[in-house]
């Protein structure tokens, strides 16, 4: 028992030694800089100072250039590899000792004790302190560092005499004294940034408080619509039956389920989003303004206003989009497609008990910036609080607010070199303001000089069939195909659509989705039942944005954009379209063997399945270690992996495979991840990959990826 005890009080005093240690070691940034550029050009010219300026009997350069070099190692913690990081601080505290008390108490037996050697040490006793903020590790440091000088000068110097005529127990008291008080300041300054941490703590355990509870409540409805949906549509393939011999009532069936898997889909597009803003939320990485790419402001406020998740048509319908003044903005496309999910969330939960509920987005060019307005009529913010809402934890009328979303806003928006504000009158209006900083002409031009590049060899040669009854809506898309040479014919209704692709062949076929007789859903039906391979894009000028659900009811038409579109919007709409047919695909794909790494095998089945069918080979792995060993034993043209698995992650894999000398180092790697932020994403292509994309997978940009990196003839190798 009594052996126990024993070491129940050894185990307290190694923990009690090891707190006191952590308290003491203090490696900020702050104190890094300091000592290395103070403290290591300082020693240098303290030896000059001493040795020829005011020479005093003793100095030495060979411990000076020591310190030196001790105090400006410390300068490159960073540098230093991952096995010796544990180690930095034991570096540290040497480095300290060394550089202020052993120096110092050198130099004060080595001088006899004199004047300024006994000042210098009364000062050397407070900056040690500054550095070392815990009583037991500075007396620890200390005590290292006058011991081991006393101990140095003995070995080099054993005659040396001391000279003893000074008030030896008067400076033992003001040493105590420097230590005394230093040591009460550094605990006084060592309790205030402890309670700092723990506010600091306490606010994000707040904050994470408020976004569990956010989340479970926002993700509830969601996930409670989908298992709705899903059960309806198994009752009715119970009750029904799909293969009834009754072609209306499969008819009848097929509409159904395809309406329940739009209302699915909505509801998916819900829950993702509330995840995209609570991860937007708590990224907190700042983006080099010049590394931001150029957006089209009409077109990134499109894919925010179509890709909300609505938990309703009626919700919208209330939102109204006038892009007839679009400009050009730097900024990060995810997030200022979260700033404004931020924005419509907050109105649609204050619009829910205003029966003619309405969201008025627009935008405005001026001279000295450029703005977007989002204002609904719902029932206002009270003056006291328009100063509060853009700061953190902050919320009014809203039950499992978290107070971040606005203050996101605020932050997202200042790092674009713009800013928001709001104008609000109590039970008329609430309207967000955020401007932008106008661009360069030149910057501009550029830009659209390298689209247009871009795009040159995926256009050329082309023929396009436009189908529209609005001259005005048919003239801006030519307007924009025109730097292309591309071959441009009209139609005016469906029935003549159908006869033109009959008699010649088209690439592409670009129609209005309400176009009379036929409309773009009904064309495209009709155009693949004759064999014929064209794609169909389909665009509108209704306000609010045609529903997904519409276009759901064919999947046939390959994609859609808003008019008037943004030069990159529509260029970017036909480039899929052109690059995921499946005869285009089928020839940059078939014959493919494809490596697919995911710890999920539900991930590596989807895969499969959207491969299969091209006529590539598919082999799977599940993680990056299996995947390193398969491509040692079988030719592959293209990996596609996760970037966190267990045993081997994407991205140590990809390094892996890059920096070793083998056949597949220049293997084109696509990247997946379920939450792809800024810096992932420059990382992953720092250390190699080709290219990143966020689960869930949507088909045709897939596709597109991995088409356009099999052809690719340059891929990346660091």
């Amino acid at each position: 028992m009594h052996r126990q005890s024993n070491w129940r009080l050894t185990l307290k005093i190694i923990s009690q030694l090891r707190e006191f240690i952590d308290e003491g070691t203090v490696i900020s940034r702050s104190n890094i800089l300091a000592t290395g550029f103070l403290g290591g050009p300082a020693h240098i010219f303290f030896y000059f100072l001493y040795k020829y300026w005011f020479p005093l009997p003793y100095e030495s350069f060979a411990l000076r250039l020591t310190a030196s070099l001790l105090c400006l190692s410390v300068l490159f913690k960073s540098r230093l590899p991952k096995a010796m990081q544990p180690y930095f601080p034991l570096q540290w505290h040497f480095a300290i000792i060394f550089a202020l008390p052993f120096i110092f108490s050198v130099n004060l037996i080595m001088n006899n004790f004199n004047d300024l050697w006994r000042d210098s040490e009364i000062c050397m006793v407070f900056i040690l302190i500054m550095f070392v903020p815990h009583w037991v590790m500075f007396l620890i440091d200390l005590c290292i560092g006058v011991l081991g000088a006393i101990l140095f000068c003995m070995i080099v110097n054993p005659l040396v005499q001391v000279n003893t005529n000074f008030n030896i127990p008067h400076y033992v008291i003001v040493i105590i004294f420097s230590i005394v008080a230093g040591s009460a300041f550094s605990f006084v300054n060592l309790k205030s940034i402890k309670n700092q941490q723990k506010r600091k703590a306490e606010e994000k355990n707040l904050a994470l408080q408020a976004l569990a509870g956010s989340i479970a409540h926002e993700m509830r409805n969601p996930l409670g619509q989908i298992r709705l949906y899903l059960n309806e549509i198994m009752q009715d393939l119970q009750r029904n039956g799909f293969d009834s011999a009754d072609p209306a009532v499969r008819l009848k069936n097929s509409e159904s389920i395809t309406q329940r898997l739009a209302k699915v889909q909505l509801a998916l597009n819900r829950g993702l989003h509330v995840i995209d803003m609570t991860l937007g939320n708590f990224r907190n990485e700042e983006i080099p303004k010049e590394d931001l790419p150029l957006l089209y402001a009409a077109t990134a406020t499109r894919k925010a206003i179509n890709e909300y998740g609505y938990a309703s048509e009626h919700e919208r319908r209330m939102i109204h989009f006038k892009s007839s003044q679009d400009f050009m903005f730097r900024g990060d496309e995810n997030s200022y497609v979260l700033v404004l999910y931020n924005l419509l969330v907050n109105a649609l939960h204050f619009l829910q008990e205003t029966p003619d509920g309405r969201i008025d987005i627009r935008m405005e060019k001026s001279e000295t910036n450029n703005m977007l307005y989002v204002r609904d009529n719902g029932p206002g913010i009270p003056p006291e609080n328009i100063t509060k809402i853009f700061d953190p934890f902050f919320t009014f009328g809203k039950k499992g607010g978290t107070g971040l979303g606005l203050a996101f806003c605020k932050r997202i928006m200042r790092s674009f070199g713009g800013d928001i504000t709001c104008n609000s009158e109590k039970g008329k209006f609430t309207e967000f303001v955020l401007s932008f900083p106008l661009l360069d002409k030149a910057l501009i031009d550029d830009y659209q000089a390298k689209l247009y590049a871009e795009y040159q060899p995926v256009f050329s040669g082309k023929r396009v069939l436009l189908a529209g009854t609005s001259p005005e809506n048919i003239a801006i898309i030519r307007r924009e195909l025109t730097p292309f040479s591309i071959g441009t014919d009209y139609a005016s209704d469906g029935t003549q659509v159908m006869n033109m692709v009959v008699s010649n062949p088209y690439d592409l076929l670009i129609a209005d989705i309400d176009l009379p007789l036929l409309n773009a859903a009904e064309l495209a039906k009709k155009i693949k039942g004759l064999g014929k391979e064209i794609p169909v894009v389909a665009y509108t000028t209704s306000n609010p944005q045609t529903p997904e659900n519409k276009l759901l009811e064919t999947y046939d038409i390959d994609t859609w954009i808003s008019m008037p579109p943004a030069p990159s919007e529509l260029l970017f709409a036909l480039k899929t379209s052109f690059q995921t047919t499946r005869k285009t695909l089928k020839k940059s794909l078939n014959g493919k063997t494809v490596l697919v790494a995911d710890d999920l095998d539900l991930n590596r089945k989807l895969i499969k399945s959207m491969l299969n069918k091209l006529g590539v080979t598919i082999l799977e792995a599940s993680d990056g270690l299996v995947a390193l060993d398969m491509l040692k034993n079988h030719d592959c043209d293209m990996l596609i992996m996760d970037m966190r698995m267990p045993v081997l992650d994407g991205m140590e894999a990809t390094r892996r495979i890059r920096s070793e000398i083998s056949t597949f180092r220049n293997i084109p790697i696509l990247g997946m991840s379920g939450d792809l932020d800024n810096a992932s994403l420059k990382m992953a292509k720092q250390i190699g990959m080709n290219d990143c994309f966020i689960k869930p997978i949507k088909l045709k940009e897939f596709l597109q990826k991995v088409s356009a990196m099999l052809q690719s003839d340059t891929p990346m190798a660091p």
